[in-house]
């Protein structure tokens, strides 16, 4: 009888290692069409409004300037949340010992994208500026 508790307990914490692992870190990723790389590698001058519209999607600005061309203002905060989790099973169904750490860190990240037109709506300069913090 004392032999099959013992084994009971070594399943059991083997199962609770296999579910929990050995502890490790997570990070939400959002894949958007609003990057940097995008607008160094696809934007040219010269592009049409259309063009800009389908490759980055509607601006969060739409203004003029004193010539009445129109500026294009896209404006992007995002937030990743990294998970990081440790655990510890000592002696757990023995003992009944569990110390669990949780701790959760979040990165900023902006990006603003100005684009400026002609009055023929083609791109005639174009800026970003990208942040981390």
């Amino acid at each position: 009888m004392r032999h099959s508790h013992w084994g009971m307990a070594l399943v059991g914490i083997c199962i609770l290692i296999g579910l929990t692992g050995c502890g490790g870190k997570q990070a939400e990723i959002k894949e958007d069409r609003l990057t940097v790389g995008r607008v160094q590698g696809e934007v040219k001058v010269g592009m049409s409004a259309a063009q800009v519209a389908e490759l980055l999607g509607s601006p969060n600005i739409v203004t003029t300037d004193d010539k009445r061309r129109e500026v294009w203002i896209y404006d992007k905060v995002s937030t990743d949340r990294v998970d990081t989790a440790s655990s510890t099973y000592a002696g757990l169904i023995i003992l009944g010992a569990n110390s669990s750490d949780r701790s959760s860190s979040q990165r900023q990240r902006t990006l603003t994208i100005i684009i400026k037109y002609d009055e023929d709506k083609k791109v005639r300069d174009f800026a970003y500026n990208s942040t981390q913090f």
